[in-house]
């Protein structure tokens, strides 16, 4: 019997399926991994603020320090802190990537983006938490677009791309209309909550 990736591990520990893989493990054991797993815990304040943190940076699949600091820009943004921190995120190259039906997950997503498959405005960036601006242009390098990943994304094999973003999929160009509103970001997270544990 093959033991679940760390992935599915995570994603039942976490309560999402972080990758189409895991949704299978995660219909099937909707319970946290390990043999304490089905009981029913009643979390804390302060861990339930954690979970939610930890839900959201897995979601995104970044560390510690750059949530932190995007939790320091949507500070210091002047708006709902919650609803910035999701919009500062939502305009990283690698998630715009996945948003626009270009990879299949989040992590295929920056693998895209670090072995410069990935153009900007037509200038090859190579750094998965470049900041879009409205009206910047994402394109996959032709060079590229005819490798089996890009070829199955022109087809329209993933999900469909939010309003935000213009995307034509049959040459792999999208272009970051504008800053999303929290209702369209599919994102599973109560941001308040990671606003309260950054704030306390």
């Amino acid at each position: 019997m093959n033991t679940p990736r760390p992935k599915i591990r995570i994603s039942r520990a976490l309560g999402i399926a972080l990758t189409p893989k895991a949704v299978a493990y995660f219909e099937r054991r909707p319970y946290p991994p390990g043999e304490h797993g089905r009981k029913r815990r009643k979390d804390s304040d302060y861990s339930t603020r954690l979970k939610e943190k930890q839900r959201l940076r897995a979601q995104y699949d970044i560390s510690e320090t750059q949530l932190r600091a995007a939790f320091d820009r949507a500070k210091r943004s002047g708006g709902k802190t919650g609803e910035a921190l999701i919009q500062d995120l939502e305009s990283r190259l690698d998630a715009t990537v996945l948003r626009a039906g270009f990879a299949r997950t989040i992590y295929q997503a920056r693998q895209f983006v670090t072995h410069q498959h990935v153009l900007v405005n037509g200038r090859r960036v190579d750094r998965p938490s470049y900041r879009l601006r409205p009206g910047d242009f994402v394109q996959i390098a032709e060079r590229s677009q005819t490798l089996e990943p890009f070829v199955v994304a022109a087809s329209g094999a993933h999900a469909e791309p939010p309003k935000y973003l213009e995307v034509t999929l049959a040459d792999l160009v999208a272009r970051y209309e504008r800053t999303p509103t929290r209702d369209e970001v599919p994102v599973i997270c109560e941001e308040q909550l990671v606003v309260e544990y950054y704030s306390r």
